[in-house]
């Protein structure tokens, strides 16, 4: 006798955590762009509408085969979200590359940097390249070149910036610039419920 099951109609049904519904205006955004040989982070900070840029770099890893170099994103993120605390955590999407080797090692880099921030329970939040690059420069086709100039003109920053920890500052803006948007899906799906 074949049993069936009842698909839930809810998230309390199936009894997970749920997140009040408004984000709150004040938050602390760690930003990953994941890579096998450099993960770029991010740290700024929201408040009363304003962001404040902390801290940004690349973890660049040395190990020989891809599991070590998995650790050391691992531990290197771990060693972040425990200084700064995030939040709030966002991630650029996998996307499909052409060649699939690299998809697959782009993808575990990510799982490796993503695992590393769940013992602070952050919020997570992912973004396409083309939609970081569209909320910071204002075209989803822009080059790296401008990634950096707009990260550096919106968060002040004088110097140079590598690219990388520019790519995860973008993340990080993407996010800070779509929370209001977040929160109101939120609180229409609580009230629709």
């Amino acid at each position: 006798m074949v049993r069936r099951l009842r698909r839930p109609q809810s998230l309390a049904e199936l009894a997970l955590p749920q997140r009040p519904g408004a984000l709150p205006a004040q938050v602390r955004i760690l930003g990953l762009d994941p890579g096998s040989q450099r993960t770029g982070y991010a740290v700024v900070e929201t408040q009363a509408g304003r962001i404040a840029y902390i801290v940004s770099g690349a973890i660049r890893t040395r190990g020989e085969s891809l599991a070590e170099r998995l650790q050391e994103i691992f531990v290197g993120v771990e060693s972040l979200t425990s200084e700064f605390r995030p939040d709030e955590v966002a991630i650029e999407r996998v996307f499909m590359h052409r060649n699939a080797d690299s998809a697959l090692k782009l993808g575990q880099a990510r799982g490796a940097a993503l695992s590393a921030t769940f013992a602070a329970r952050p919020r997570v939040f992912e973004y396409a390249p083309r939609e970081v690059k569209l909320a910071v420069v204002g075209t989803g086709g822009a080059q790296k070149e401008q990634v950096q100039v707009m990260v550096k003109r919106l968060l002040n920053i004088a110097g140079p910036l590598a690219e990388d920890a520019a790519d995860a500052l973008a993340i990080a803006l993407c996010h800070a610039h779509s929370r209001r948007l977040h929160g109101l899906v939120s609180l229409a799906v609580g009230t629709a419920r």
